[in-house]
């Protein structure tokens, strides 16, 4: 009889903390609470509100009337630590001090794993990320920007982008993901485009600071020299403009709000600078989609949309619009990150894999 392994997977967000239970490959339960913005400014930095989370995962674990004890491993979010090939990394004191270090007006994705750490230790069980953000497969044509001290950056929602693609290998071809060419597109908070050619990653846009299409909170890319005048205008100091281009740019700049529901009634009453603002946001995920096509040559099994906003029918019918013409398009909304961070855990406690070393 196959032993049943019981893991907890943390996915801290921007705005939400989610964590679910699995034995194996089964949810037992999964939960997203939703902090407002006012409570999260009241801590400064990512780093301050470890205790806030931590508090928030404990407080739904004993509700749950979750035993602790009984856990075999933690595995959480992978934040911005250095570039790492695709993989299950166990959390060592080196990455820790890498998610601590780069936490500093970094990413809410570095909580993950530090909360993965420091519980799994006060239980003597295993800690572990998955396929982190920075996962870095880039070929070697696709790092090379127009200036040699500025090397292009893999940072992109990796964990769903890769686990969706698997999905869809299996689910609509019947085939492994490295025997396909697929063009995947993430459409969150921020939004990445990914060339995955065999089972890897070989192009995709730095959705986190200033590559690729606007998104609901990301300016994706800018025009330099503009941008560059901004910087020195001496009306915004350089964590200013990080927060514009990471946290207030794309709609939220545009509409004075990133909730896609809300932008979609404001088009249904007629607001014409809504429509054309979210028009645009479409339109520069479908350029991004074509020139990831040429990254592949064409040779492309199929597009896949998935993340949040897939679940929008108005963006999605945009986007559709103008890349259908590319092949065939398969819609796949929602995140499978939860689940994707347990099946990378439970592949090295069932002695499948070995884990990684970072």
């Amino acid at each position: 009889m196959r032993k049943k392994f019981l893991i907890l997977a943390l996915n801290p967000g921007s705005t939400t903390t989610k964590f679910a239970l699995y034995e194996n490959e089964k949810p037992l339960f999964t939960e997203s609470v939703h902090h407002s913005p006012r409570k999260l400014k009241e801590f400064k930095g990512i780093l301050n509100q470890y205790q806030f989370r931590k508090g928030t995962i404990l407080k739904a674990l004993r509700k749950r009337r979750i035993d602790l004890s009984n856990l075999d491993a933690i595995v959480g979010r992978g934040g911005l630590l250095k570039p790492v090939p695709s993989g299950t990394y166990r959390i060592n004191k080196k990455m820790l001090r890498d998610l601590h270090i780069r936490m500093r007006g970094g990413h809410s994705s570095n909580l993950g794993g530090v909360l993965a750490y420091d519980m799994a230790k006060e239980l003597g069980i295993p800690s572990f990320i998955v396929d982190p953000v920075v996962l870095n497969e880039l070929e070697p044509l696709a790092r090379i920007s127009g200036l040699p001290e500025l090397e292009r950056k893999s940072i992109f929602h990796a964990l769903n982008q890769k686990a969706i693609a698997k999905k869809v290998a299996q689910k609509f071809f019947k085939k492994d993901y490295e025997k396909l060419n697929f063009i995947v597109i993430h459409l969150g908070g921020g939004i990445s485009v990914g060339a995955h050619r065999k089972g890897r990653v070989i192009d995709v846009n730095n959705a986190l600071d200033g590559e690729g299409p606007f998104a609901p909170k990301r300016a994706g890319t800018l025009p330099a020299g503009d941008l560059i005048r901004l910087c020195y205008s001496k009306k915004y100091t350089l964590d200013e403009i990080l927060e514009k281009i990471i946290y207030k740019g794309g709609l939220t700049a545009h509409l004075g709000t990133s909730d896609v529901r809300k932008i979609q009634r404001r088009i249904a009453r007629g607001d014409k600078k809504a429509k054309i603002i979210f028009q645009a946001m479409a339109y520069q995920v479908a350029k991004e989609t074509a020139s990831m096509a040429s990254v592949l040559k064409g040779r492309i099994d199929a597009i896949i949309l998935t993340g949040g906003l897939a679940q929008s029918g108005l963006l999605i019918e945009w986007i559709k619009e103008r890349i259908k013409f590319l092949g065939r398009v398969i819609l796949y909304p929602g995140e499978e990150e939860l689940s994707a961070m347990a099946q990378g855990a439970l592949r090295i406690l069932r002695e499948k894999e070995k884990a990684r070393r970072y």
